[in-house]
């Protein structure tokens, strides 16, 4: 398999090597030749792969892990406090940020990036499909594991590099690509950014690192971003349902799973488009993918097959299992925009009811957004909330579900409960009936309810 570049082969330490990001990274430089060392709290699946590929793994943080790497990397979850990251420190060992390491690795190829606020890990997901159904051979590093391939990392022979790239630090701006696709912005990440006007900065920052050669792909549907983009000079195309966008859709249809479309170019019949992920979103994102094939002169046969063969990306409206007429559902989606999309593509399917189980994620998010959570989750018709998953944050004062379950109830008739994660499948087991369609929603562990649940119903029916 061809490598990433020809360079010396370095021992690289990663703190926290389970994150999808760091394990991602971890991934491809494995597979070109470097030494992967590493540690977190828990398995998962790409600590597996990383360990089947011979990536030496600690399931603990302590000093003692920092052997003789020539480079440790972090991510922005890791705190300075982090024992493998004080020992580092003591012992004068290059410490990299995740996101820098990436872009250096990246800048060896033409890079073709993924930002926004939603939407990244699909679109740049259904970018790589396309990429590889064309033969471009593209080395991959995506914010998922894709359920085509069942990973996250791929490493190309060909020119391209695709990457999801985070904006929650501010970490994005680390990188130059040629094609930079912007999906959209929303008011997220505050503990960061502290106002709305640093978020638009960064973002137009963001931009102007596009190179002049390639073209900055942006969702003209989002008015903040579109202004930002506006304003700049070189290249740019946008994409979206509103019919001023160069790239746009019309004739929607959807059935269960399968979303159909036309795609206009410019108001140019260019044909039609199959998807088999649901939701009016996805339509958009299948959109970015079409724009940036028109720029890359990709033939248009070769995008109606990649987004027709593309099946979606794990704990993004990944079905769990039916049983006795229940489906089963697990979405990632953890900010009030997400909800209310990944809600609406449930209604899509038809189920008699609605199940949502939240759990919030971070303290911070539930603080700055807690009247848009309480409208995000109306669409459902039986809500179950339970405790927030704190991920890297210390809790805040007066900031619980308890608080939005209040002001839900306030607005709601239909039921809405608080219940501790390990209660959710007892109490669910005796309510649910055919038709139902019941789906975790989260960025956290709630999905690890399903399995308890699915295997109650069964037992409850044999």
């Amino acid at each position: 398999m061809g490598g990433i570049s020809k360079q010396m082969k370095h021992h690289y330490h990663f703190i926290g090597i389970g994150g999808i990001g760091m394990g991602t990274l971890a991934l491809l430089l494995i597979d070109d030749g470097h030494a992967i060392s590493g540690s977190d709290i828990k398995e998962n699946i790409i600590i597996d792969q990383l360990r089947k590929k011979g990536a030496a793994i600690h399931l603990s943080h302590c000093k003692e892990h920092i052997q003789n790497p020539d480079y440790v990397v972090f991510s922005s979850a890791i705190k300075e406090d982090n024992p493998e990251m004080v020992e580092a420190r003591a012992r004068n060992i290059p410490i990299l940020h995740r996101a820098k390491l990436l872009a250096g690795v990246m800048s060896l190829k033409k890079a073709i990036t993924v930002a926004g606020a939603h939407g990244k890990t699909t679109t740049s997901s259904m970018v790589s499909s396309l990429l590889t159904v064309a033969g471009l051979n593209p080395t991959l590093a995506v914010g998922g594991i894709m359920n085509n391939t069942g990973a996250s990392a791929d490493l190309g022979q060909g020119e391209y590099f695709v990457a999801e790239v985070d904006e929650s630090d501010g970490s994005f701006l680390f990188f130059n690509p040629f094609y930079s696709i912007v999906t959209n912005i929303d008011f997220e990440h505050m503990e960061y950014y502290k106002t709305w006007e640093n978020m638009l900065k960064a973002y137009a920052q963001f931009l102007s690192q596009t190179h002049l050669l390639g073209a900055r792909i942006i969702c003209g549907d989002d008015k903040n971003l579109k202004e930002l983009a506006i304003a700049q000079h070189g290249p740019m195309v946008t994409y979206g349902l509103s019919k001023d966008n160069n790239f746009t859709a019309s004739d929607i249809r959807h059935k269960g799973f399968e979303s159909r479309f036309v795609c206009h170019e410019q108001g140019k019949r260019l044909g039609e488009i199959e998807l088999h992920i649901p939701g009016e979103h996805n339509v958009v994102n299948g959109l970015a993918v079409v724009a940036l094939s028109r720029l890359m002169n990709i033939d248009f046969s070769i995008v109606q097959k990649s987004l027709r063969e593309f099946t979606g990306v794990q704990r993004r409206f990944t079905k769990r299992g039916e049983v006795n007429g229940i489906l089963f559902f697990d979405d990632y989606a953890h900010h009030p925009t997400e909800i209310m999309a990944t809600l609406r593509a449930a209604r899509l399917l038809k189920a008699k009811r609605v199940i949502a189980l939240f759990q919030p994620h971070r303290f911070s998010r539930m603080k700055f957004l807690q009247k848009e959570f309480v409208e995000s989750l109306q669409d459902c018709d039986y809500l179950i909330m339970t405790d927030i998953y704190a991920a890297s944050e210390d809790p805040i004062e007066g900031v619980n579900t308890q608080s939005v379950l209040k002001d839900l109830k306030a607005g709601r008739s239909k039921p809405t409960y608080y219940l501790k994660q390990s209660d959710i499948a007892r109490h669910l087991v005796s309510v649910l009936a055919p038709g139902d369609l019941v789906i975790t929603l989260g960025a956290g562990n709630i999905n690890q309810v399903l399995n308890e649940l699915i295997q109650q119903v069964k037992e409850r029916s044999a």
